[in-house]
């Protein structure tokens, strides 16, 4: 136990050590207590879905719109409804690194937890095998454990995404979107996806939209949503005249 002692809080290990002790504080703190710690941090995230980059929400994204409103720290979600505002630039490459490493669609201290864990845990394994806890060259294995440790954060927190994205902020049932008339925010035609804005019981929500037929429907024309997506990703529409 002593040895273990030595290892964790070693100078190579003790930083991720600290961190982690202060992370399983605040979650018992946040049990116990039930406070909710309103953050309202305004990080907009530009996506140009008519630029030439091109989304595939399908298999990596999931994303349906906004931008990043950190109200409940425990629970805040960077996700669907909140990740296009402005439109007219392409993602950047912090953007991108957000989305396919699951800090999008997941509640941003759930992932965030786990990622410290779990490179926690590379951090100190590598350095008590290698014996470099207390060396120079334990600090590059202190580094060099970041990569490895995202990679295996996407793939342990990638089967909770099929349970956080049935469910929004308030642990309701999300709003049926089908049937309801919107706008697009953007041109799309045959398989490009392009982004749309609907209003859902008095609050407008910004959605992820393919053209049902391929057909071109331009830039703030009203559309009708008809079906979702097999993934729940985005949904498909058709143009809409009164």
């Amino acid at each position: 136990m002593e040895q273990l002692s030595h290892i964790v809080f070693s100078p190579v290990n003790i930083i991720l050590t600290i961190l982690m002790l202060l992370l399983i504080v605040y979650w018992l703190f946040t049990m116990v207590s039930g406070i909710d710690f309103e953050y309202d941090v305004d990080l907009d995230i530009d996506v140009d879905v008519d630029a030439d980059f091109d989304v595939d929400v399908d298999s990596e994204t999931h994303i349906e719109g906004g931008n990043m409103d950190f109200q409940d720290v425990a629970n805040t979600e960077i996700n669907n409804e909140d990740i296009v505002r402005k439109r007219r630039k392409k993602l950047k490459w912090w953007q991108i690194i957000l989305i396919y490493f699951n800090f999008t669609g997941l509640p941003f201290m759930f992932t965030f937890t786990c990622w410290i864990f779990i490179w926690w845990l590379c951090t100190t394994i590598s350095t008590t095998l290698t014996n470099t806890y207390n060396t120079s060259f334990g600090y590059i294995l202190f580094l060099a454990g970041i990569i490895p440790s995202l990679f295996f954060m996407k793939l342990f927190t990638t089967p909770f995404k099929s349970f956080f994205k049935n469910l929004n902020k308030d642990g309701d049932l999300p709003t049926d979107m089908l049937g309801r008339k919107g706008k697009m925010l953007s041109t799309i035609k045959e398989n490009k996806m392009g982004s749309a804005e609907v209003v859902a019981d008095g609050n407008p929500m910004s959605i992820y939209a393919k053209s049902l037929n391929g057909e071109q429907i331009n830039y703030g024309q009203d559309i009708l949503i008809i079906k979702q997506s097999v993934d729940k990703n985005y949904y498909y529409v058709k143009s809409y005249n009164d």
